[in-house]
């Protein structure tokens, strides 16, 4: 039997560009809002030629990821300016709940962290803190800091110096931001309930940096389980009201 071989490509400049620079907006490096550096001075640093740079950076902006303004420059897309719409919809077309995105990230996430707590590196943790200072500046200001969050999350998939899980978060990233929002947007309404979030980060960053894989399983599975509750708690207060006013219409 003659199988089809194909023939093995070496990976386009273009490509190894596109791949460092999506990376450093993952990462949360290149922050939402931010202009980036101009074709010439990208081609400068990674010493390539500016086509690659703009082949690079056209596929970041059919992904969503970058925006070119006219006579502005290039800047960094929010993630919540990207098809927040379609995120919306593409859960609801499979029935999809917030609950269920967050089951999702508690497979995800607490493995990771516990793998994090292993082989994390010392510029891991520096992601993780600023990551974390960031998210605290956004609140203190009145903001939610869903960006700084989800950058937050992204660091800790990082630091598990596993190739196949940094791709799936890549992946998750979209589903991972609107969770993130929805979440928050439900949870900003009382303080405390903020700073217990703060906290948990704090607690899982902690446990990372301690080396203890199982005190950061925990504390990942403790956070995420923490915004399930108050999630569900929500969903059922508004059922609830609604069917008071259900019964207040068939009064009248």
């Amino acid at each position: 039997m003659v199988h089809k071989l194909k023939p093995i490509k070496p990976k386009r400049i273009s490509d190894q560009v596109f791949e460092q620079l999506r990376e450093l907006i993952f990462r949360g490096e290149f922050k939402p809002g931010e202009k980036i550096m101009t074709e010439r001075e990208l081609s400068d640093a990674f010493d390539v030629s500016r086509t690659s740079v703009r082949d690079a950076i056209n596929k970041l902006v059919v992904m969503g990821l970058l925006e070119q303004k006219q006579g502005q420059g290039t800047f960094v897309r929010s993630p919540g300016g990207r098809d927040h719409e379609f995120m919306a919809e593409a859960m609801r077309s499979q029935n999809a709940t917030l609950l269920d995105l967050l089951e999702v990230r508690m497979g995800l996430e607490c493995n990771a962290a516990a793998l994090a707590a292993q082989r994390a590196v010392e510029r891991d943790i520096t992601f993780m803190e600023d990551s974390l200072r960031e998210i605290n500046s956004e609140m203190a200001a009145g903001r939610l800091g869903a960006s700084a969050d989800t950058s937050f999350h992204m660091a800790i998939a990082y630091a598990t110096h596993n190739p196949l899980q940094v791709y799936l978060m890549k992946r998750f990233y979209d589903f991972l931001f609107y969770g993130i929002e929805e979440n928050l947007i439900k949870l900003y309404e009382k303080v405390d309930q903020m700073k217990r979030i703060s906290d948990q980060h704090q607690a899982i960053v902690d446990a990372i940096k301690d080396r203890d894989p199982n005190a950061a399983y925990l504390a990942t599975k403790k956070h995420i389980e923490y915004v399930m509750q108050r999630v569900g708690e929500q969903k059922r207060d508004a059922r609830e009201m609604r069917e008071v006013l259900e019964g207040y219409r068939d009064l009248m």
